[in-house]
Protein backbone atom coordinates (compact mmCIF):
# COMPACT_ATOMS: atom_id res chain seq x y z
CA UNK A 1 0.00 0.00 0.00
CA UNK A 2 1.55 3.45 -0.89
CA UNK A 3 0.92 6.74 1.03
CA UNK A 4 1.90 10.22 1.18
CA UNK A 5 3.87 12.02 3.76
CA UNK A 6 2.96 16.25 3.09
CA UNK A 7 3.69 19.08 5.75
CA UNK A 8 0.59 19.33 7.72
CA UNK A 9 -1.55 22.15 6.37
CA UNK A 10 -1.77 23.33 10.38
CA UNK A 11 2.55 23.73 10.36
CA UNK A 12 3.42 25.95 7.32
CA UNK A 13 4.90 28.93 7.31
CA UNK A 14 1.75 31.38 6.43
CA UNK A 15 -0.68 29.28 9.68
CA UNK A 16 -1.95 31.15 12.48
CA UNK A 17 1.29 30.30 14.80
CA UNK A 18 4.37 30.36 12.69
CA UNK A 19 6.55 29.71 15.92
CA UNK A 20 5.24 25.87 15.44
CA UNK A 21 5.55 26.47 11.64
CA UNK A 22 7.71 23.51 9.92
CA UNK A 23 10.92 24.32 8.13
CA UNK A 24 10.57 24.43 4.49
CA UNK A 25 12.56 21.08 4.01
CA UNK A 26 10.84 19.24 7.02
CA UNK A 27 10.24 16.43 4.61
CA UNK A 28 14.13 16.40 3.03
CA UNK A 29 15.12 16.67 6.70
CA UNK A 30 12.73 13.41 7.57
CA UNK A 31 13.82 11.43 4.63
CA UNK A 32 17.48 11.73 6.00
CA UNK A 33 16.79 10.96 9.10
CA UNK A 34 14.45 7.57 7.93
CA UNK A 35 16.98 6.45 4.73
CA UNK A 36 15.06 4.38 2.06
CA UNK A 37 13.65 1.88 4.33
CA UNK A 38 12.95 1.03 7.92
CA UNK A 39 10.73 -1.19 9.87
CA UNK A 40 9.34 -2.66 6.76
CA UNK A 41 8.36 0.69 5.08
CA UNK A 42 10.36 2.06 2.22
CA UNK A 43 10.53 5.67 1.87
CA UNK A 44 11.29 8.13 -1.45
CA UNK A 45 10.46 11.16 -2.67
CA UNK A 46 8.00 11.93 -5.37
CA UNK A 47 7.79 16.04 -6.55
CA UNK A 48 7.16 17.85 -3.15
CA UNK A 49 6.05 14.71 -1.72
CA UNK A 50 7.15 12.13 0.34
CA UNK A 51 6.10 8.51 -0.61
CA UNK A 52 6.01 5.42 2.03
CA UNK A 53 5.22 1.96 0.63
CA UNK A 54 4.31 -0.58 3.34
CA UNK A 55 5.18 -3.54 2.77
CA UNK A 56 3.46 -5.30 5.18
CA UNK A 57 0.51 -8.46 4.57
CA UNK A 58 -2.62 -6.69 6.67
CA UNK A 59 -5.02 -10.20 6.92
CA UNK A 60 -7.23 -10.34 3.75
CA UNK A 61 -10.36 -10.69 6.00
CA UNK A 62 -10.27 -7.21 7.29
CA UNK A 63 -12.14 -4.45 4.96
CA UNK A 64 -9.74 -2.68 2.43
CA UNK A 65 -10.54 0.43 4.48
CA UNK A 66 -9.51 -1.77 7.31
CA UNK A 67 -6.58 -2.90 5.71
CA UNK A 68 -5.47 0.83 4.81
CA UNK A 69 -5.53 2.16 8.25
CA UNK A 70 -3.29 -0.89 9.60
CA UNK A 71 -1.08 0.34 6.74
CA UNK A 72 -1.24 4.12 7.50
CA UNK A 73 -0.77 3.62 11.42
CA UNK A 74 2.52 1.40 10.77
CA UNK A 75 3.94 4.18 8.76
CA UNK A 76 2.71 6.74 11.04
CA UNK A 77 4.73 4.68 14.21
CA UNK A 78 7.72 4.44 12.20
CA UNK A 79 7.58 8.90 11.90
CA UNK A 80 6.75 8.77 15.80
CA UNK A 81 9.44 6.92 16.56
CA UNK A 82 11.73 8.77 14.45
CA UNK A 83 10.62 11.72 15.74
CA UNK A 84 10.83 11.40 19.10
CA UNK A 85 14.56 10.25 19.09
CA UNK A 86 15.26 13.92 17.16
CA UNK A 87 14.98 17.49 18.13
CA UNK A 88 15.10 18.70 15.33
CA UNK A 89 11.72 16.66 14.47
CA UNK A 90 8.35 17.12 15.38
CA UNK A 91 5.90 14.42 13.86
CA UNK A 92 3.02 16.89 14.06
CA UNK A 93 4.35 18.73 11.17
CA UNK A 94 3.44 15.83 8.87
CA UNK A 95 0.50 14.18 7.56
CA UNK A 96 0.24 10.20 6.30
CA UNK A 97 -3.28 9.84 3.54
CA UNK A 98 -3.25 6.92 1.01
CA UNK A 99 -2.09 7.24 -2.16
CA UNK A 100 -4.91 8.57 -4.37
CA UNK A 101 -5.07 6.89 -8.30
CA UNK A 102 -4.82 10.43 -9.80
CA UNK A 103 -1.79 10.61 -7.16
CA UNK A 104 -0.27 7.08 -8.78
CA UNK A 105 0.37 8.52 -11.87
CA UNK A 106 2.62 11.58 -10.31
Amino acid sequence: MNFKITRHAGHHKASRNPAFAAPDDALQLLLARLGPRRDGVSFRMVGDQLRAAYGGDPPVSMTRDERVEVARRAVLDVLVGICATDPELNVEWYAVSEVSGRDQLR
